[in-house]
């Protein structure tokens, strides 16, 4: 009866590492924009709702389908809330069913220069005027770009260094902001 109670354990065994689940977006925070929230939708794609430079703008898209909401027809500002968001995107949550897809690779600094080149010429019009280019018109391909509001302004003042004909840099005298405008269309 002794031996039994004093009998040996065997050591305890460490059990494996879980092998790493793929990441879906549920903790990736894209470079350029701060990610308020999350929601998944019925098969646990997420969809964020992220902020670019000015935390009162708010974009809604989706990691599962390419859904992606960045105003509103509701407000007469035009952009979207941390409320109105975050309706759509529960919204959204609760009737989509798209899998989940691995996030967006960032892409090289080329790939992304020639994403806001044809941007710039998406915008030129045949107006008599140059049309002015916000940055903030580009919060809805953010996960895409996953750049930073700097690195923009950079990328685009490279660009009217390089071409002048597509767009132009104007810095104010008064308070050194760099605004930069598609040129338009010339006459013919």
């Amino acid at each position: 009866m002794a031996l039994t109670l004093f009998a040996r354990r065997p050591e305890p065994v460490e059990a494996p590492a879980p092998a790493p689940w793929p990441e879906i977006g549920e903790t990736w925070k894209p470079e350029g924009a701060t990610v308020v929230q999350r929601y998944y939708n019925q098969a646990h794609a997420v969809v964020l709702v992220y902020t670019a430079a000015e935390n009162y703008r708010h974009v809604v898209a989706c990691l599962g389908c390419h859904f992606t909401k960045a105003n509103s027809a509701a407000r007469s500002c035009g952009w979207l809330d941390l409320k109105g968001a975050a309706d759509i995107a529960n919204g959204h949550a609760t009737t989509c069913r798209a899998l989940p897809r691995d996030i967006p690779s960032r892409p090289d600094d080329d790939a992304v220069r020639d994403q806001l080149r044809q941007w710039v010429v998406g915008q030129r019009r045949h107006q008599s005027e140059d049309t002015e280019l916000w940055i903030s018109f580009l919060d809805p391909v953010r996960p895409t770009l996953q750049r930073t509001n700097i690195w923009i302004e950079t990328a685009l003042r490279q660009l009217a260094d390089t071409q002048p004909d597509i767009v132009v840099a104007k810095t104010s005298e008064y308070t050194e902001v760099t605004r930069f405008y598609a040129r338009s269309y010339p006459e013919i």
